[in-house]
């Protein structure tokens, strides 16, 4: 979505337009989904968070102000003070090393760590199957959580060819891992 659509979109949820909300909601979400995502490296924490920051827009949209900062620009700092904020949150680990010695590790076992790197192999085999921009169109946007319209601007391709490639390679994927 162009930066001068997001901050139409902005304006109209300052006026408290639900339709508009709905609309940024789902252009912008999977994007600040990521951002936090890399701060809280919690997927469930996350998702708390992504709540948290579109009830913040929802409250805060009329402070936008276009001509300061992009739309995403401001989205983002959103999506980052509020994963700060949880971070802050946190309580403090206060217990001594000693006390850290007794606990059990939690961890996988060895078991569990060759069944991983057994289908950690699997998965990089498969994805080694696919054309190199495909794949690494894959690992962004379900790695590292690009957007679709991140990657089409990326590797220079249409959004719809961008969908087109993540929905065949993915089917592509299923087929490899599934023989």
């Amino acid at each position: 979505m162009v930066s001068e659509e997001l901050a139409a979109l902005i304006g109209r949820v300052a006026l408290g337009d639900r339709q508009a909300f709905r609309t940024l909601y789902g252009a912008s979400a999977p994007k600040l989904f990521g951002v936090l995502l890399r701060i809280l490296k919690s997927r469930a924490e996350a998702e708390e968070a992504l709540q948290e920051v579109f009830v913040k827009v929802w409250q805060r949209a009329k402070s936008f102000r276009p001509g300061e900062a992009s739309p995403m620009s401001w989205l983002i700092a959103v999506a980052r003070n509020q994963a700060i904020d949880l971070i802050r949150s946190r309580p403090k680990n206060t217990d001594t090393i000693e006390a850290a010695m007794e606990l059990p590790d939690q961890g996988p076992g060895p078991e569990q760590n060759a069944v991983a790197s057994a289908e950690a192999r699997r998965l990089g085999d498969c994805l080694g199957r696919l054309d190199t921009d495909k794949a690494g169109a894959v690992r962004a946007a379900y790695m590292d959580g690009y957007s679709y319209e991140e990657l089409a601007e990326r590797y220079r391709v249409p959004l719809n060819t961008m969908r087109t490639w993540l929905r065949r390679s993915l089917m592509q994927l299923r087929e490899c891992l599934e023989k």
